[in-house]
């Protein structure tokens, strides 16, 4: 079973076991954590699609370190002007292990968003009359 979790703006794919490192949180090192914002959750037989999200779903962390990310070389030159500016940034970043993957009466299917497309299709048609 895998899932697909929004957070800190980016998407992941995460299943049970996996670790990824995400934008800093807040919580301190060993602290369980629970990502609500699940877009997609797939088993072997059966995908549910959120409409952004999928209500009720949750995916299950431990927060295993806080660390800082590789160092990034910013360099600036404007040529012939004698002008040269170099700045560094490293990202504060927190290293996740997923735990569990819950769907718990979720619902959503790939159909609902395609029938909310036709829908204004038709009320555009009738305004134009």
């Amino acid at each position: 079973m895998f899932a697909i979790v929004e957070t800190g703006g980016k998407q992941y794919k995460v299943e049970k076991g996996t670790t990824l490192e995400i934008e800093r949180l807040k919580e301190k090192e060993g602290a369980s954590i629970n990502l609500d914002q699940v877009l997609l959750i797939s088993d072997k037989e059966d995908t549910k699609v959120g409409n952004p999200f999928i209500s009720g779903a949750v995916v299950s962390g431990k927060i295993v370190e806080h660390k800082r990310g590789v160092k990034i070389v910013v360099f600036k030159m404007k040529a012939k002007k004698r002008y040269q500016k170099t700045q560094g940034h490293r990202q504060e970043l927190t290293v996740v292990e997923i735990t569990d993957i819950k769907s718990s009466g979720a619902k959503a299917t790939p159909a609902k968003p395609a029938a909310a497309k036709k829908a204004p299709a038709k009320k555009v048609e009738e305004k134009e009359d």
